[in-house]
């Protein structure tokens, strides 16, 4: 496929703005996917081009939980483990499905994401919990890695709210420890997709690394951002987003 300016133009300061929201609420992937189609690349290019982008961006941000001490590794690497089996069978899923259905996905899994990344209720935390790390979380963690990793492997956006939303509710975790072990399970299953895809020849490297880039200074200027500010910020961004990818799905099926 040949790159013009016009996609760096498209995608390059929606990737600043996806890693921007991700760094402060989740949901970025509601962001860069789109912005890749709305560049124009087919549907599974998008997806593989995305995981490029969005890989460097995770990594940026779990490098920063780890060095903040908000990692339990006994409770993170079963996660691992399970992330990258889910995620490696959700991506060859993808590269073999016609791009008809993927685009049927799309109208089905971008507003029940939307409806969880907006909700603000799922995201109500109570005071700092201490991790506790037995056989029923690290189960939940296990579980929830390999259902929602294969779901990142095969299409992606709000996989990171998801497993937010998993930890929070039944491993009982806070939105802090929540998040942090959630952007280390997502970044193994972004690196084990991206590496399928790479397999399959449907990432654009030049396209993606420029993302990558703009996807990462994104996190780093939304990470000092309050969580409460933050919040008010990415839900009508989403919303926006969500609709005009709605309106450029309907255009082409008409």
């Amino acid at each position: 496929m040949t790159l013009t300016p016009k996609m760096f133009l498209i995608v390059c300061p929606l990737l600043f703005l996806a890693g921007f929201v991700d760094s402060i609420a989740g949901g970025g992937g509601l962001i860069s996917l789109p912005a890749y189609l709305f560049a124009g690349l087919p549907v599974h290019m998008a997806i593989g081009t995305n995981k490029l982008s969005s890989t460097c961006g995770t990594a940026l941000t779990t490098v920063r939980f780890i060095r903040g001490g908000l990692i339990r590794w006994r409770l993170a690497l079963p996660g691992i483990a399970a992330a990258m089996a889910g995620s490696g069978i959700g991506s060859r899923l993808s590269l073999i499905t016609d791009e008809r259905i993927i685009r049927i996905v799309l109208f089905a899994v971008l507003p029940l994401a939307a409806f969880f990344v907006l909700n603000p209720r799922l995201f109500h935390d109570c005071a700092e919990r201490e991790i506790i790390v037995d056989a029923r979380t690290i189960t939940v963690c296990v579980l929830a890695a390999l259902v929602i990793g294969f779901y990142d492997g095969f299409y992606g956006p709000g996989t990171g709210t998801f497993l937010i939303i998993a930890f929070t509710v039944f491993a009982k975790l806070s939105v802090g420890a929540a998040n942090a072990h959630a952007k280390c399970i997502n970044l193994t299953t972004n690196i084990t997709s991206l590496a399928v895809f790479l397999r399959g020849g449907t990432v654009l490297i030049p396209l993606g690394l420029a993302a990558a880039a703009c996807n990462m200074l994104g996190n780093y200027a939304g990470s000092g951002l309050a969580m409460r500010g933050g919040a008010k910020i990415t839900r009508p961004i989403i919303l926006a987003v969500l609709v005009l990818l709605l309106v450029r799905l309907l255009t082409e099926q008409a």
